[in-house]
């Protein structure tokens, strides 16, 4: 028998907020954490503007010699679960820690290691490279140092999907609950690639906008949307089975209730035209939790600002969905913080978690025109209204297709 998984812990780093509260206030401003790159000089770059995350100063949450071996996606994954932990009331003293486990997901890693480790290879010698580069490098770091800091001891995972992968690290943790490999899961994802590589690379694959005004930047779903906008953060959630999180009088923001994937199997980059892969994502999540199909009445998008993306998963919507596709509210929170690629799934399900906390629907910032074929309710205004479930989606490179089903906790 499956084990019913609730939310009891929020923590986010991000580019309009580095707490949960912070972040959510901003959202419903609909404040656009998008400016000019700061973290290197971008003025021979196609794109000069990204999502990245601001007064973020590790030493002030941990001493110097711990943030000096962390890379910056580590850090920012180890500072929000701190946040989502405490926030859970979570006391390891008394919890098995053998029943406590992690699964933060990070898609590529610190690409800042590897250019500066390239550098003083060429530089210097192959004698030079620091001994720590492959273990501050590597992505599975992320879940590592977030155990080892909270001395978290059960099921370690970091699920690789590229741009799925946050949403398919909570879900694997909500698997990993509910068929009871662990009592308490703490999931999300975390990213730092505002890099000269990690720019120039997106950029090469026209992926990246090229919008000089960053206001007009990540245009999700609007007819001038020309590209995503790279983003930066981190988002963990505490996932935990029901009875253990009663047994403790934690409080329950949401609870987990369906998780689906599928495979394009069609091209490395490019979505498959149809939106079929997707469509089965969503279909599989709502078959997962029960829900019937026309019970939805919003989703959390994808929603990059690619002309491939926000075309295809329209469609998508519209094949899983039919006619009740036109009744659902459909958002894109990437509109505000940019694309957090392995760690937007993440932050895009706590998004969800909180608008089922408040009963408010997050506008999608800057959407102004309708495209032919786009042509569903993209939330030009936010809504004031109960939100009995929402279904977060994610798509990634290789044809990944990831998506999340959050209800509102009823005992």
């Amino acid at each position: 028998m499956s084990r019913r998984v609730v939310v009891t812990g929020l923590g986010a780093i991000t580019p309009i907020g580095n707490d949960v509260d912070t972040f959510w206030n901003s959202v419903k401003e609909k404040k656009v954490g998008i400016d000019k790159i700061s973290s290197f000089d971008a003025t021979e770059y196609k794109c000069h503007v990204a999502a990245e995350v601001k007064d973020f100063e590790p030493k002030d949450h941990m001493d110097a010699r711990t943030a000096k071996r962390m890379e910056r996606f580590c850090q920012f994954a180890v500072v929000a679960a701190g946040e989502a932990i405490k926030d859970a009331g979570l006391d390891m003293e008394k919890e098995d820690a053998f029943r406590v486990g992690c699964s933060v997901s990070s898609g590529i890693g610190s690409l800042q290691a590897i250019e500066r480790e390239h550098c003083r290879l060429l530089e210097k010698g192959p004698n030079r490279v620091n001994p720590l580069f492959v273990p501050m490098m590597i992505s599975n770091m992320a879940a590592g140092n977030v155990s080892i800091q909270y001395g978290l001891k059960g099921k370690n995972l970091n699920v690789v999907t590229a741009c799925a992968s946050g949403t398919n690290a909570v879900g694997e943790a909500f698997r990993s609950i509910q068929y009871g490999e662990a009592d308490v899961m703490i999931a999300g994802g975390t990213e730092a690639c505002v890099t000269p590589i990690g720019i120039a690379g997106f950029t090469a694959l026209t992926a990246l906008s090229t919008a000089e005004d960053p206001m007009k930047a990540s245009l999700p779903f609007d007819k001038n949307r020309s590209g995503f906008v790279m983003g930066e953060g981190s988002a963990i959630l505490v996932l935990e089975e029901l009875e253990h999180a009663k047994a403790r009088g934690a409080h329950i923001y949401a609870e987990v209730a369906g998780y689906g994937c599928s495979a394009d199997a069609y091209h490395i980059t490019s979505p498959e035209d149809s939106g079929a892969g997707a469509a089965k994502a969503m279909t599989n999540a709502m078959e997962d939790a029960g829900v019937a199909l026309e019970d939805l009445t919003y989703i959390n998008a994808h929603g990059t600002g690619t002309h491939h993306n926000d075309l295809f998963e329209t469609r998508a919507i519209k094949l899983a969905f039919g006619d009740h596709a036109k009744d659902l509210k459909i958002n894109s929170t990437k509109s505000m913080i940019g694309h957090l690629l392995g760690a937007a799934g993440a932050i895009e399900c706590l998004t969800c978690v909180k608008e089922i906390e408040e009963g408010y629907i997050h506008a999608t910032a800057g959407y102004e025109t309708m495209d032919d074929e786009i042509d569903l309710n993209y939330c030009k205004e936010p809504y004031q209204e109960e939100v009995p479930y929402a279904l977060s989606n994610s798509l990634g490179f290789g044809g990944h297709n990831a998506s999340l089903l959050i209800k509102k906790y009823n005992d």
